[in-house]
This record gives structure tokens, sequence and C-alpha cells, in this order.
């Protein structure tokens, strides 16, 4: 499955012109701070509204300006891991994941929470709060809610920073998994050379 965008985003007096077609596998997104590459990741995502331009993933189309298509942010089957998580403070661990799964209609819930916290190895963590988690643990709870929502792709905004190199090399791992083990095409943010080499099957250069 492939990212096609072509887009024209306006941010006050910025404007942002984006555009690449990359095959499967991991796309990083790069460039200079303030080049626009989170605005990018929230026009994917439905979040922003691009000024003109067109996305596609695979074969489905989510936005078209010229033929005025916009899915709506809850239909795009878009599993995003924000920058700052967003995980519930008051909610558990268990609760937070689950919020990702009620968020999926039926048909599209090809992953049950047994076996995401399977597959990011979690368990542990199920009866605590967010605030109690490590920097790594939370990562992997906030990927364990995008990946619990059904997505057919996955959006990551500098999933690494803040992370020593340990957690840094284990959230890598897992980037890797979903890639490899679930098949999905991701397309992180990334501002580290080193994360980009090891992850980035497609590098885009934005700004």
């Amino acid at each position: 499955m492939s990212f096609d965008v072509d887009v024209v985003l306006q941010r006050g007096e910025a404007r942002i012109v984006c555009r690449f077609a990359t095959g499967p596998g991991v796309t990083a997104l790069v460039g200079r701070s303030g080049a626009g590459k989170t605005s990018v990741l929230h026009a994917i995502a439905g979040l922003l509204r691009p000024h003109e331009g067109r996305i596609a993933v695979g074969d489905q189309v989510l936005f078209d300006a010229a033929a005025r298509v916009d899915i709506a942010p809850q239909h795009r089957a878009c599993g995003f891991v924000f920058q700052d998580l967003r995980l519930f403070p008051h909610r558990r661990v268990r609760e937070n994941l689950l919020y990702g799964w009620h968020l999926a209609p039926p048909r599209r819930r090809w992953l049950s929470l047994d076996e995401a916290v399977a597959f990011l190895d979690i368990a542990p963590l199920l009866h605590r709060h967010p605030r109690t988690l490590s920097g790594g643990e939370a990562q992997r709870v906030a990927i364990g809610r995008a990946l619990l929502s059904g997505p057919r792709f996955v959006l990551m905004d500098e999933p690494l920073t803040s992370l020593d190199a340990a957690l840094r090399n284990e959230t890598m791992a897992v980037i890797e998994r979903i890639r490899d083990e679930l098949a999905l095409p991701v397309l992180l943010v990334s501002h580290d050379a080193r994360e980009v080499e090891r992850l980035a099957d497609h590098v885009v250069a934005i700004g």
C-alpha cells in the first residue's frame, strides 16, 4: 500500500507545498523545524484541510479538492501516534487502549485487545495510570491504541523524541514489527538521521 500526496497547506502566512508518492514500508518525512511535517500528517489524517490538492493511500482517495472529496477523519482508517501521545491521564492503560478499539466500526477491528497487548508486551501495564509509566511504556500504549483503531496505515509524529538510547531501540523494533509482521505502511516524522537510516524504506524531504 502506498502514500500518494500532492497538497498545498496554508498555515497563517506560511504556505506548505508537499508532493510525494512512496511504496509499502516505512516512509520518513524529514525537514527543518517549522517546515510543516506535522501539518502534512494532520492533513493525511483529516485533521487539517488542504488548501488544494489530493491525498490517496493505497486505492482509497482521502481528499481531492477538485473532485470535492474529503473523507471524515473517523472514516480514514488511520492510526495516529501523536508526539505528545495524548493518553487520557484519568484512565488506566486498559481503558486507553480500548478507546482506540471503540473508535473502530466492528468490520474494521482486525486486532483484539489481547493480541495488541501480546504484540507490544504490555500486560503488566494494563491497570496502571499513564502518569506512572516510563516514556517507552507510554509510547507502546499510544501505539497499541492506534493499532486497536483498526488502521489501514499508521502515522507517527516524532515517535522517538525524548526517549533514551535503549528505549529508542525498543520503539524502533516495534515500528519494524508493525511494518514486517502487520504489513502496515507507516509514515513517520523524524529529525534523527540514524533513526531514518535504520527504519526508512523511503525518505521524503520537505521545506
